[in-house]
């Protein structure tokens, strides 16, 4: 079934002990829709300036992104420049330019609003509210969000925790959120704020699911090929909601299956810069990678 995802599109400056890259297609929407792309239909809402590299949009649609909602403003597009230190842990940011995202106030084109999944990315709450307020009657609605909106717009972040199904955020926004430094029970006190499903990415050691009482963990895809890490949890997120939608349903078994998709499809993303891995990913080599998989977490 058909996905929606509404979030960033920037260019991306990138140093990591392995490299670098100048101005490369990246933010949250992107990462997302490429991940998700190979198992459903994506249609993508963001904004990005004149400068937007076309080639960047034929990339989008040559992956069977539907890029009828990225509207093309006056202007620069966001620009986001980070350096990873030796660990590849959290990146330090060297500076963010927001240009025409500073503005950005989604709207949907008529054909998306009975979009049966959506993907809410880490944009603001406010932002979030407005596309819930155009949906007509989704599926499932997940979303992400970050230590920023957690701590300026708890408020209104509560608000939209109240009208989704699933929330996707890590182990740091879980204990900023809740107060609570452990991960099940931090997952259990968001659970009454609203979403049935919490999955919570925990890098390098896995992810870790709280559904209906129901608890679901593994760990990373071990990989020594890490090139840049920038998007594995927006393609991890777009992995999972992609299969989901896929199967067209969410179900104990679907939920684990897409997290192990998720998880798989985000080891191949930090094994590239920018989209790089990820833009020549396939379902062949996916599944092969997902039997190594199997047989390292079978006991």
């Amino acid at each position: 079934m058909a996905l929606l995802v509404v979030g960033s599109v920037a260019l991306d400056t990138v140093s990591t002990p392995r490299g670098q890259l100048a101005e490369g297609l990246g933010g949250s929407a992107v990462y997302f829709s490429i991940a998700s792309s190979l198992f459903t239909p994506v249609h993508l809402v963001g904004v990005v300036g004149k400068d937007f590299p076309e080639e960047h949009i034929s990339t989008l649609e040559t992956r069977g992104v539907d890029v009828e909602g990225l509207y093309i403003a006056e202007g620069k597009t966001f620009r986001w420049h980070g350096r990873y230190d030796e660990d590849f842990g959290d990146p330090e940011t060297i500076s963010t330019e927001l240009n025409v995202f500073a503005d950005f106030s989604p709207k949907l084109p008529p054909k998306y609003r009975d979009l049966p999944f959506v993907f809410l990315g880490n944009i603001h709450p406010k932002l979030q509210l407005k596309v819930l307020e155009q949906m007509k009657s989704p599926k499932l609605v997940a979303a992400d969000t970050m230590n920023f909106w957690i701590e300026r717009e708890r408020n209104t972040l509560l608000q939209v925790l109240e009208q989704i199904d699933m929330l996707i955020i890590n182990e740091l926004e879980v204990r900023l959120l809740t107060g609570v430094r452990s991960v099940l029970a931090g997952a259990e006190k968001i659970h009454t704020m609203g979403p049935a499903t919490i999955v919570v990415k925990q890098g390098a050691y896995g992810a870790f699911a709280m559904s209906d009482g129901e608890i679901f963990t593994i760990p990373a895809f071990p990989t020594t090929a890490v090139m840049d890490p920038t998007g594995a949890g927006d393609s991890f997120a777009g992995g999972m909601v992609g299969y989901i939608a896929r199967q067209g349903n969410i179900t104990p078994h679907t939920l684990k299956m897409g997290i192990v998709y998720g998880s798989l499809v985000a080891s191949f993303n930090v094994e590239g810069f920018s989209i790089k891995s990820l833009e020549k990913l396939d379902m062949e080599t996916l599944n092969r990678r997902l039997e190594k998989f199997r047989k390292m977490t079978e006991f």
